[in-house]
């Protein structure tokens, strides 16, 4: 696997580290389960991490050295392409290694993926997790477009891939409208979600949770959990608690924003100080991102979880959310409506207008047997979705792409211990 821009072992919710570090990690972790050995080759950010970390058997991360540890935002990276491609073939000659396949993430990865697909003779898999053309068409009014190249980049790796992997149908059909795709060369894999950790716990946990936060006991709680920029629209969250707290100044809610800067056009203190302005600091606290251990927590702490992204491929958050039990306020984009059971384990928004998320924010902190009706439907909704099941059909993927290609499907045997 190849992870250019982002370590699978990156801390979530900061940097660019997001969902698509948490579908590396996790799905990489139950393909190497199944007897498959797996590398991930990622860009070395710091001299401390060491070469190669076994991070389970038959799993390793394997840090590349390609441009400077730190200064490069992701914008910059693909100067670093020729230099991290040339980094990972050294390391596979000095170390006599030869994989069945490649797969890459993310179009900086695709790139280099098309490359060792030819030099190797291996087939590519490729999952975009984003597309320009897609981000582009969703972003909002005041975000920065995606590059003309990034869009071109994107392109090529659709036509030269073997196999395109895609969380959704939706996303299938983006392929088709913006980048002209074969659609016999696309298959639908949704991700899952680590149902042994997120889960509701037991009676008293959302007391205990709540204490541990040094969150009132008896406030409504709304939780936003992802990377603070545009494009997740934090913004329109604090609007809307703002708006909310227009139409009844003494409510008693409470928002926690966790997660950290993203981009290098936001500033750390960027929405601390829109809270400030609206007035709404007080009813606001802003965490740093935490570990999958901790983000169960605010989970479990929270009455909803808000999802007001301009887009998103699934919605791995909305998809935590609900199996620890907690419904889900979310933006009708990209894989949420399936990540979300609209009316059923939680509320999707047509839109961005901070009203509007108001209005929904409002109609459920209000109803109280609704949303614990729906809390309870939540956690059997997310166990549809497990790591496991992504796993799997990533192995039908990889053995179908390689009976293709003309070769055994050798995957199986792995899996199957021969």
């Amino acid at each position: 696997m190849i992870s250019m821009h982002t370590s699978p072992l990156q801390q979530p919710g900061q940097g660019d580290a997001g969902g698509m570090n948490v579908y590396v990690l996790n799905s990489a972790k139950k393909l190497a389960e199944q007897g498959i050995d797996v590398d991930v080759y990622t860009r070395a950010t710091r001299p401390s991490q060491g070469e190669v970390v076994e991070v389970a058997p038959r799993l390793r991360v394997i840090n590349v050295v390609a441009g400077p540890y730190e200064g490069l935002e992701k914008e910059d990276l693909s100067t670093q392409l020729a230099a991290f491609a040339g980094g990972i073939l050294v390391f596979a000659r000095c170390q006599d290694l030869s994989y069945d396949l490649v797969h890459s993430h993310y179009w900086l990865s695709g790139q280099v993926g098309w490359l060792l697909r030819d030099v190797w003779q291996v087939p590519l898999v490729h999952t975009a997790h984003t597309l320009a053309a897609v981000k582009n068409s969703h972003r909002a009014a005041h975000d920065s477009a995606e590059s003309e190249a990034r869009r071109i980049c994107e392109q090529q790796i659709v036509d030269n891939a073997d196999r395109l992997v895609v969380n959704t149908h939706e996303e299938c059909r983006d392929l088709v409208t913006h980048y002209d795709t074969d659609v016999t060369k696309v298959a639908v894999v949704p991700p899952g979600v680590d149902i042994e950790l997120f889960n509701p716990g037991s009676d008293r946990a959302t007391e205990r949770s709540r204490r541990y936060l040094g969150i009132p006991l008896h406030a409504k709680v709304v939780a936003f959990v992802g990377r603070l920029q545009v494009f997740k629209g934090p913004d329109v969250l604090i609007h809307a608690v703002a708006e909310l707290l227009r139409r009844q100044p003494y409510r008693n809610v409470s928002v926690i924003i966790c997660g950290g800067p993203s981009g290098a056009s936001t500033r750390p203190d960027h929405y601390i100080e829109l809270a400030r302005e609206l007035g709404v600091d007080r009813h606001i606290r802003f965490l740093h991102p935490r570990p999958p251990e901790e983000l169960v927590t605010i989970y479990r702490a929270a009455d909803i979880v808000a999802v007001p992204s301009y887009n998103e491929s699934f919605g791995l958050v909305a998809m935590e959310a609900q199996a620890t039990g907690t419904p889900v306020i979310a933006a009708r984009v990209g894989g949420l409506p399936i990540a979300v059971a609209e009316g059923e384990t939680g509320t999707l928004v047509d839109g961005h207008d901070p009203s509007d998320w108001a209005d929904a924010l409002e109609a459920m902190l209000d109803d109280d047997e609704t949303r614990i009706r729906m809390g309870e439907d939540a956690v059997e909704h997310a166990a549809a979705f497990s790591w496991t099941n992504t796993a799997e059909r990533l192995v039908s993927v990889y053995n179908d792409v390689l009976v293709s290609e003309g070769v055994e499907p050798c995957f199986r045997r792995h899996a199957e211990g021969v």
